[in-house]
C-alpha cells in the first residue's frame, strides 16, 4: 500500500558488508526512517542490494518512483584487492621502469619476520608490464618524445596476452599529462572495449611506485566494479527506480556510478568510510565532536579517530598494497562477530582473522558452521538474545556451546564459560590495540575521546574495550547496526584534485603556489558545475603536503583559506610545525620547509533529511531478564528493548539492551542515559 506523499522526498542508503547488507530509507521532509538488514549474497552482491530495497519499500509502504537518491557503500573493489581476484591487467610504462612494481620499496611490513617474509604477488605480473620510449624531466620538459609505434606494438602484445584492462604510468607524467593522454588515445583505438587507466587521472603526484600501484590497482579492479555498477543500475531500473546511483569514496564523499566505474580504486574503503561520516554527524548533533569509532561487523573491526573532522591520510593500505589516494584514516583488523576461535599448535588461544562470514556464519546460526566464533562465545555467556534481527535469525545455544567445549575448552582445560570469556577477551584486546594505533600513535590520548561503537557487534564489545583504554564515556547511536548506511545520507558529493609542485626550501616566492592552487581550484569549481551542485551548496578546500628539508615524506595540513599569499604560507608552515610536534614530539622551526604536493577538494552538500523526531520522554522498565555468566558467577540481569525507552531513561548495568540491528552489553557499574537524539550515553563505571 503506497501513499501520495511528495515524490521528491525519499532517499535510500545501502551498505553492503561481508555478512549483511544494511538498508536505510529516509523521508527527507519528515525525517522518518525505516531500516532493514538482509544476508549478503557473495555470488552476486547486487542481488542483496535489490532484495533489501524491495523489502524496505514494502515495509514503509512507499513506491519506487518516490525515490530520488540511492547511495551505496560497496566492498567490490576492496574484496577484489584483498582476495587477489582482480582482472588480468597490463601496464605500459616508460622504458627502463618495467620493474617498478616488483621493486617497490625496500621495507618489510611491521610484525613480519625479517628473514621469512616473502614479497606478495603484484596485481600486474612483470610479463604484463611493457615499455614505451618516452621521458619527461621532473619539471615536465620533454627529454624523449613519445614513440607512438612503441605504444601500438604494446597494444598488439596486450591483445596477444589477453589482458582485460590496461594501466598507463609514465615517468613524471604528473608534471605534464600529454604523453599519457596520447598513449591512452592510441590504446583505446587499438584495443576497443578494453578500459584504459591513466595515472594522471588517478593520482597525478610524484613517487613512481605509489603512483604506479594506484594506477595498476585501478585497472585491476575496473572490470569487476564496472560490471557491478551496471548490474546495480539495471536492478534499480527493473525495480522502477530511476534515481541516480551515488557511491561512497574512501575519502568520505560520494561520486556518481559512472565516476566510480572509471576510478573504482577510489571506493576501496567505501563501507568503512561511510560509517565514520555517519559517526561524525551523530556526534556533532549530540555535542560529542571528539570520537573514536569502533565499527565491528561480522568479519572485521574498523577504527578511526574524529577530532571535529575525520583524519585524512595519503599513506593508506588495502591488503598488501599502498594506496596513496586521500582517504579517511581507518585501521582495520580481522576481528568481528564471525571471527573464528582456535587453539594453535603451541596451545595459544587465537581469534581471527579468519571469519565464518555470511556463509556458513557462526555455529549458532545453524547454517553448517562448525568452528566457534566471537558471536558463539557471547551467546554462551548470555550476552546475546536467543534471536537476532527481530527473530529473523534464531540462535542455537546448544550448538555454540558444543563447538566451544570441543574445540576450545577441552584442549585448554577450561570450563565452558571460561573458554567463552577467553575468546571475548582476546578479541577485545585486539580491538583495543587497534585503537591505540589511531590514537596513541597519532599523538592522542584515548581518554580525551568518547568511544563510538557501531556495527552489529560494536556495542556488545565496547564496555570492555573502554575499560582497557581508560575511556570513561561510550556513545551508542540509535541504530548502530545500520550506521554505515546512515552515514551515506550525511556524505557530500566529493572529488579531490592534486598536483606535485616540489618547491624546494626555503620557499619565498608564492607565485608558483598561486598559479598551481589557482589551476586546481578552477578544476574543482568546474567539477561542481558539471555535477549540477547549486552554488549555495558548493565548498572548496585547500590542503598542502609539506616536509622539512632533506626529509623523505611529507605531512598534510589544511591551507588557511583560498588565497596563496605570504601570510597564508606562513600560517600553513606553522600548522606543519605543530602537526609534526604532535606526531613526533618535536618541531624544527629553524629548518627550512619544502612544499611538495597541493590538494584541492570540491564538496557539494546534498539536501539533508529533516531531524528525526525524538523518542517520547519517560522511562519504561525492562522487558525481561536473562541469565548471564558474569565473572562473579551466573546472574539474572534486566533486558531492555531499545525502541521502548524514552528520553531521559537511565539504565544501570549489568544488563542488555536489544534492538533489531544490534545488542548493547552494559557492564556492572555502567550507567546509560538515553539522550534527546536517541543515543545511549554510557558513563563507564
Amino acid at each position: 500500500m503506497t501513499d501520495d506523499r511528495d515524490p521528491d522526498s525519499l532517499s535510500i542508503a545501502v551498505d553492503a558488508g561481508g555478512t549483511f547488507t544494511d538498508i536505510v530509507l529516509v523521508d527527507r521532509d519528515s525525517g522518518q526512517r525505516w531500516q532493514a538488514k538482509v544476508p549478503s549474497t557473495p555470488a552476486d552482491r547486487s542481488q542483496a542490494f535489490a532484495d533489501g530495497i524491495a523489502r524496505i519499500l514494502a515495509q514503509a509502504g512507499r513506491a519506487a518512483a518516490q525515490v530520488t537518491h540511492v547511495l551505496h557503500g560497496t566492498t567490490v573493489a576492496t574484496n577484489a584487492i584483498l582476495e587477489h581476484k582482480g582482472t588480468q591487467a597490463g601496464l605500459l610504462t616508460t622504458q627502463g621502469l618495467r620493474h617498478v612494481l616488483e621493486i617497490g620499496r625496500h621495507d618489510i611490513p611491521r610484525h613480519e619476520n625479517l628473514y621469512a617474509w616473502v614479497k606478495p604477488r603484484r596485481p600486474i605480473p612483470p610479463e604484463h608490464v611493457l615499455e614505451a620510449r618516452e621521458r619527461l624531466a621532473a619539471d615536465g620538459s620533454v627529454v624523449t618524445p613519445l614513440d607512438e609505434d612503441d605504444v601500438r606494438a604494446a597494444a598488439a602484445e596486450f591483445r596477444r596476452l589477453g589482458v582485460q584492462a590496461v594501466a598507463v604510468c609514465f615517468l613524471h607524467a604528473y608534471a605534464d599529462p600529454r604523453h599519457e593522454q596520447r598513449a591512452g588515445a592510441i590504446l583505446a583505438e587499438e584495443l576497443p572495449g578494453i578500459p584504459v587507466t591513466l595515472s594522471t587521472e588517478v593520482l597525478p603526484v610524484f613517487r613512481e611506485y605509489e603512483r604506479s600501484m594506484a594506477t595498476a590497482l585501478n585497472a585491476y579492479v575496473m572490470p569487476a566494479v564496472a560490471t557491478y555498477v551496471r548490474r546495480v543500475e539495471d536492478r534499480l531500473l527493473a525495480g522502477g527506480i530511476s534515481a541516480p546511483l551515488l557511491l561512497m569514496k574512501s575519502s568520505g564523499g560520494v561520486i556518481r556510478g559512472e565516476g566510480a566505474a572509471k576510478q573504482p580504486v577510489q571506493t576501496a574503503l567505501s563501507g568503512p568510510a561511510a560509517g565514520v561520516v555517519g559517526a561524525r554527524a551523530v556526534g556533532l548533533r549530540a555535542g560529542h565532536p571528539r570520537l573514536i569509532t569502533l565499527d565491528v561487523g561480522g568479519t572485521s573491526a574498523d577504527i578511526s579517530l574524529i577530532d571535529g573532522e575525520p583524519r585524512l591520510t595519503s599513506e593508506g593500505r588495502v591488503g598488501d598494497w599502498p594506496l596513496t589516494l586521500p582517504l579517511i584514516d581507518i585501521h582495520t583488523i580481522g576481528a568481528g562477530g564471525g571471527s573464528i576461535a582456535r587453539v594453535s599448535p603451541e596451545g595459544a588461544l587465537l581469534v581471527g582473522p579468519e571469519s565464518a562470514g555470511a556463509d556458513p556464519g557462526p555455529v549458532a546460526y545453524g547454517r553448517g558452521g562448525e568452528a566457534p566464533t566471537l558471536t558463539d562465545a557471547n551467546l554462551v555467556l548470555g550476552r546475546l538474545p536467543p534471536s537476532l534481527l527481530d527473530g529473523s535469525i534464531r540462535l542455537d545455544l546448544d550448538a555454540a556451546a558444543r563447538a566451544i567445549e570441543t574445540r576450545i575448552a577441552k584442549p585448554l582445560g577450561l570450563s565452558l564459560q571460561d573458554a567463552a570469556r577467553g575468546i571475548v577477551a582476546v578479541a577485545d584486546n585486539a580491538m583495543a590495540g587497534a585503537i591505540r594505533v589511531v590514537s596513541v600513535q597519532r599523538g592522542h590520548d584515548p581518554q580525551d575521546f568518547a568511544l563510538f561503537p557501531f556495527g552489529g557487534a560494536g556495542p556488545l564489545q565496547a564496555g570492555a574495550i573502554a575499560r582497557l583504554l581508560g575511556m570513561t564515556r561510550i556513545l551508542v547511536p540509535a541504530r548502530p547496526g545500520v550506521l554505515s548506511a546512515e552515514g551515506l545520507l550525511a556524505a557530500p558529493l566529493r572529488n579531490e584534485f592534486a598536483r606535485t609542485v616540489m618547491l624546494r626550501a626555503p620557499v619565498t616566492d608564492v607565485a608558483p603556489l598561486t598559479s598551481a592552487f589557482g589551476a586546481l581550484d578552477a578544476e574543482a569549481a568546474a567539477w561542481l558545475v558539471a555535477e549540477s551542485v547549486p552554488e549555495a551548496a558548493r565548498e572548496i578546500r585547500w590542503r598542502v603536503g609539506m616536509r622539512y628539508q632533506h626529509q623523505g615524506f611529507e605531512l598534510y595540513v589544511d591551507w588557511p583559506g583560498r588565497v596563496a599569499d605570504a601570510a597564508a604560507l606562513a600560517a600553513a608552515v606553522e600548522r606543519f610545525h605543530a602537526h609534526h610536534e604532535q606526531l613526533y614530539t618535536f618541531a624544527q622551526r629553524d629548518t627550512p620547509v619544502e612544499i611538495v604536493t597541493l590538494e584541492v577538494t570540491a564538496l557539494g552538500t546534498l539536501p539533508g533529511p529533516a531531524a528525526e523526531a525524538a523518542p517520547p520522554a519517560g522511562e519504561i522498565g525492562p522487558a525481561a531478564t536473562a541469565l548471564v555468566h558474569l565473572e562473579s558467577g551466573p546472574a539474572q540481569v534486566p533486558v531492555w528493548r531499545r525502541d521502548s525507552l524514552g528520553v531521559g531513561a537511565v539504565l544501570r548495568g549489568p544488563g542488555i539492551v536489544v534492538q533489531m540491528d544490534a545488542t548493547t552489553w552494559l557492564h556492572e557499574g555502567d550507567v546509560a542515559t538515553l539522550d534527546a537524539f536517541g543515543n545511549l550515553v554510557v558513563e563507564v563505571g
